[in-house]
């Protein structure tokens, strides 16, 4: 039997309806499996803001520091902090925790499921078998770059931002998505902009020299503008995918669509620290706060409940558990159930609620199956 402690940050819109499905379904995984998870909350972005004065706190930062995991809702999208010029913004929340927890590696898996072929726009024949991870720097690049502000000239209002990535900060993701490929299918495709930016050529640089560390693995190199094409083109050649932050944050929003809705997306983000049984991160949807639902129960919980597969994989070693997980969820989906964002004509959406029972459900009738 294992213990755990899971830090559960909601967040805003949609965050908390979402997270408390995935709560459900770890509470299932424990009394199954026979594990403990002591789940502590608190609040983080725009709900923090107003009760507490900043997107995270001090004391919020230190719950984190001391557990497990962290599970992530989303933060973000509400109408009192929308002025992109406020000084203080939900998103703050996120920045913070990736930088002052150094959780550099944001593990993106896009797997396609068979029962999800007609949900997409792309046609079923295309992405049948893609199955790929996405490896996004997390820490550093154009995001937290600076000076980045608008200033006054004699020639008006002019804007910088300052990409900037050091030999060190490449190396470490590198290694990581290296690692990630030659315990997959031992295919890394590096994607740059080499043809433009001096980062860019620094970076591949790098993977060049890194290369011979991992003979066993075959690296490729892809401009970003021909990644995001080949997505959409050839989407199952790719088998791991690494690339700097604001690269990795566009395409894979992009490459939601392939899974049919970026309610199916999870993500971890991992970092160097390790726990008494895994290595710690940060667990969330992709999807953001998506305020034009929040509070009516339709939100998809499954991008929820995969990153809570993810948290139980990598920060809690408990394999066996998280594909337990995921196999509920395709279970579910197979057996036709889908929120709003997945239904076609003459199906029935199930609410937040109803779907996270669905699955609940199933990691339950699986348990008993073999029991």
């Amino acid at each position: 039997m294992g213990i755990f402690s899971i830090a559960v940050l909601p967040g805003d819109g949609v965050g908390p309806e979402v997270i408390n499905e995935a709560v459900r379904v770890l509470e299932a995984v424990g009394q199954q499996f026979g594990h403990e998870f002591r789940f502590h909350q608190a609040l983080v972005g725009g709900a923090a803001i107003a009760a507490e004065g900043a997107a995270i706190s001090d004391a919020t930062m230190a719950l984190c520091q001391q557990s497990d995991a962290i599970l992530f809702g989303a933060v973000g999208g509400g109408v009192h902090y929308d002025r992109p010029d406020s000084s203080v913004q939900p998103e703050q929340a996120l920045f913070r925790l990736r930088k002052e927890l150094d959780l550099f590696a944001n593990l993106r898996p896009v797997h396609v499921l068979e029962p999800l072929l007609d949900a997409s726009t792309i046609k079923p024949e295309v992405l049948r078998g893609t199955d790929f991870i996405v490896v996004r720097e997390l820490t550093g690049g154009l995001y937290y770059g600076k000076p980045s502000e608008i200033r006054q000239t004699a020639q008006g209002l002019e804007a910088v931002d300052t990409l900037v990535y050091s030999e060190r900060e490449i190396e470490r993701i590198l290694h990581t998505a290296f690692q990630l490929a030659r315990a997959r299918r031992r295919r890394l495709t590096s994607v740059d902009k080499a043809n433009v930016l001096s980062s860019s050529r620094l970076w591949r640089q790098v993977a060049e020299r890194m290369a011979a560390q991992y003979p066993d693995v075959q690296l490729s190199h892809l401009l970003v503008d021909s990644c995001a094409m080949q997505l959409i083109r050839q989407p199952a050649s790719f088998d791991v995918i690494v690339t700097e932050n604001m690269f990795g944050d566009i395409l894979t929003d992009e490459a939601a669509m392939l899974a049919g809705s970026m309610g199916m997306l999870p993500s971890a983000s991992l970092g160097v620290r390790r726990t008494a049984h895994g290595i710690f991160g940060l667990y969330e949807p992709i999807h953001g706060t998506a305020p034009d639902i929040a509070g009516q129960g339709k939100a998809n919980p499954l991008a929820a409940i995969l990153s809570a597969a993810l948290l139980l994989r990598h920060s809690c070693g408990l394999p066996v558990e998280a594909s337990a997980v995921e196999s509920a969820v395709e279970q579910v989906l197979a057996a036709g159930y889908r929120t709003a964002d997945l239904i076609a004509d003459g199906q029935h959406a199930l609410t937040t609620h109803e779907m996270g029972d669905q699955v609940v459900c199933a990691i339950r009738q699986q348990h008993a199956a073999v029991s």
